[in-house]
């Protein structure tokens, strides 16, 4: 299964996310902000990165465009799971690299549906 890399400063988020994808055999590292994530990136390689938007220090569309000029990260799937809805900031996002978006609340399964149909793309 994957190595995922998932990122949102709201620990019960962080918590339900592992926990959601764990259940189907990832293995999840999770972090609070873009910063500590992108330093986590610098030295590991994951295989999909999860990350909220809006979280301190480093945001989420700032920590795409960061992992995207890592020439290990310029093709690493990455998803926003955000309770983010404006087509500009989805426009965003799809700028800086991001490849999809998980509307906040979220189902469980919609969450493996989309985390399962992004690793068979890439």
């Amino acid at each position: 299964m994957a190595n995922i890399l998932a990122v949102d400063d709201m620990r019960s988020m962080r918590d339900l996310v592992k926990s959601v994808l764990e259940k189907r055999g990832h293995s999840v590292t999770t972090h609070d902000d873009g910063q500590t994530a992108y330093d986590f990136a610098k030295s590991n390689r994951v295989d999909l990165v999860i990350s909220d938007i809006n979280m301190p220090i480093m945001d989420g569309i700032s920590l795409v465009e960061s992992l995207r000029a890592l020439p290990g990260y310029r093709n690493t799937p990455i998803l926003m799971l955000t309770t983010e809805d404006a087509t500009d900031k989805k426009n965003q996002a799809r700028s800086a690299g991001a490849n999809g978006w998980i509307q906040k609340p979220f189902n469980p399964e919609r969450l493996v549906n989309a985390v399962d149909k992004t690793l068979l793309k890439n």
